[in-house]
């Protein structure tokens, strides 16, 4: 196994103005992605968190600390050409939506579920004109081919960049729904990541908490924030 590591050999990272968005200069140098393809993002802000990124490391370069950068290079190598197939992967998540499977017992578990979830699948309805119904177990139930149709059409008025941060926030969660309650900032990122895990909470509550479980959640967590902030970062004005 190779341990070849990418060292810095710049000495100021720059945000550059195209004619075709934003990049970075290291030094001199444009940053370009793992597939080789310019990096050029839609607004200035996300370029300068790029920048910041760039700037931050040290002599050898560490890419869990850039993930402003990461998600870029996503959006440009993996998601732009394929859009369509991405867009219809994260809409087949409404159609087994997390809030709409339910639980059959306890009653304390049916009654918090409803209590958190009802009033996301509410909005949903109402904002999109697109209502999901919600089940007792995990049988697969369809949902309404209409409201799937509109929710697909969400994800088709996205960018390449906007698309990228959708998919964690919605495959994350496991929930359409709370990923578009995220754009659409319905809670903060942090409360919804709790509405996602309203099962395993009730299940700490019964039987205590599972440190590694708990950790992987932590994790998930940070991803879905971080995710949330990428999609702010795509729509922020130049």
């Amino acid at each position: 196994m190779s341990d070849w590591k990418m060292k810095r050999f710049w000495e100021h990272a720059e945000v550059i103005e195209l004619e075709t968005g934003y990049t970075v200069h290291l030094d001199t140098r444009a940053i370009k992605t793992p597939g080789k393809a310019a990096l050029v993002v839609p607004t200035r802000a996300m370029a300068a968190a790029m920048a910041a990124e760039w700037q931050a490391q040290g002599k050898v370069i560490n890419p869990n600390t850039m993930p402003v950068t990461r998600s870029a290079n996503s959006a440009v190598d993996k998601v732009t050409p394929q859009f369509d197939a991405v867009a219809d992967m994260l809409a087949d998540y409404a159609g087994t939506d997390l809030l709409c499977y339910r639980a059959a017992q306890p009653e304390a578990l049916i009654e918090r579920q409803a209590q958190h979830w009802d009033p996301l699948l509410t909005w949903c309805a109402t904002a999109f004109d697109a209502p999901l119904t919600p089940v007792q177990g995990v049988m697969f139930a369809p949902q309404p081919v209409q409201s799937l149709t509109v929710l697909r059409e969400l994800l088709s008025s996205m960018s390449a960049f906007e698309l990228t941060a959708a998919h964690d926030l919605i495959t994350l969660p496991g929930s359409f729904v709370i990923g578009m309650a995220a754009i659409h900032e319905w809670a903060q990122p942090a409360d919804l990541w709790e509405l996602s895990r309203l099962d395993e909470r009730y299940q700490q509550e019964q039987w205590g908490t599972d440190e590694d479980a708990e950790e992987a959640a932590n994790i998930k967590r940070a991803a879905f924030e971080h995710a949330y902030t990428f999609y702010k970062l795509s729509r922020t004005a130049p």
